[in-house]
């Protein structure tokens, strides 16, 4: 959990500057976030999020939180389900680092295992899936075009360079041998499908970047986590989220049937069910999806290795960063799979 490691009397002041509000009685640190750091805020009877960058890596990350923010800021003209907002700085001097303030989302993220009220009525759990995908469906059909996405992306020849950027990012910290890695590599080369239509590329889309409702049936408040957000190929933002999606025996998978608190196996939808409802809603032809599929888990798999490549040089004593070394395994096994 971040510490509050700021005055709440400086932002306050902020924040009555840029809003005219003078109303903040609570500020404390809260869990999540994920690369950024996550603080509840209250105004009156209002509930707020500060999303801040990391203040101890502020120079690599200090651009991130603000470009999440126009992002956000620019999908919330369209039918795109994402966060309210508050107000964005990049001010050092306030917290320490930039942030963004977005108002407070009473849902449900999905992780290990399920809340208690999609567990004790599993016929409703269909809807987990038909709505990650049909939330999906609705940013891919956002039109980035004039819109402050079209500043931020660099869509010519996207698919293009693809392998060879990653292949370079893991040149920066290979050290052990992954089965796999190469021969993958020359397999999307050789088999990367023509340049397609291009959307907004959530970067990172997946069941637990998703706040559900409370209520029954489980409906899609809010996505969240757009840093990774661009303009590109919309079938990897699809492949990506069907590396995780809870199906038995995917040891990636978020709260996978026969799981402690995993989803119930006759509700929870075979991957192809879910791609088929994309396809059908989008028109978008999945002859080539097997690339996709190959592709997302081969470049999960170089992401993840970074960070394990971390904790093998003593750079990170986050345990988690252990166990990644078991995903990237998984994940190049699964890429090859499909590189065929």
């Amino acid at each position: 959990m971040s510490e509050l490691n700021f005055e709440p009397a400086d932002l306050a002041s902020w924040i009555e500057q840029q809003t005219g509000r003078s109303d903040l009685s609570n500020v404390a640190p809260l869990r999540g976030g994920g690369s950024c750091e996550m603080f509840s805020l209250s105004l009156g009877d209002e509930r707020f999020v500060i999303r801040r960058a990391p203040v101890a890596t502020v120079s690599d990350t200090a651009h991130n939180v603000v470009r999440e923010f126009k992002i956000i800021e620019a999908l919330s003209t369209g039918n795109v389900r994402v966060p309210e907002l508050l107000a964005a700085c990049e001010d050092t001097s306030v917290l320490g680092a930039p942030f963004y303030i977005m108002q407070f989302i009473d849902g449900e993220v999905i992780r290990r295992k399920l809340p208690a009220q999609y567990s004790e009525s599993p016929e409703t759990q269909v809807t987990i899936g038909e709505e990650l995908i049909d939330a999906l469906v609705e940013l891919h059909t956002f039109e980035w075009r004039g819109s402050a996405l079209e500043a931020m992306a660099k869509p010519e020849n996207f698919l293009g360079r693809q392998v060879q950027r990653w292949m370079s990012q893991l040149e920066k910290y290979r050290g052990r041998e992954l089965q796999g890695v190469d021969e993958v590599a020359v397999w999307l080369e050789n088999n990367r499908p023509s340049e397609g239509e291009l959307t907004v590329m959530h970067g990172d889309y997946k069941v637990d970047n998703a706040m559900y409702s409370r209520d029954l049936p489980p409906k899609i408040l809010a996505l969240v986590d757009f840093e990774m957000t661009t303009v590109g190929d919309p079938l990897i933002d699809l492949a990506w989220a069907m590396i995780f999606w809870p199906k038995e025996g995917n040891l990636i998978a978020i709260a996978a049937p026969g799981s402690d608190g995993g989803m119930n196996a006759a509700f929870c939808q075979q991957p192809q069910v879910l791609t088929q409802r994309y396809a059908d809603k989008t028109g978008r032809d999945l002859d080539n999806f097997q690339w996709y599929q190959a592709f997302a888990a081969w470049k999960l798999g170089i992401v993840l290795e970074a960070s394990y490549a971390k904790y093998l040089s003593g750079e990170s004593k986050n345990l988690n960063h252990e166990f990644f070394g078991f995903l990237v395994d998984q994940l190049m096994e699964r890429a090859q799979r499909f590189a065929r």
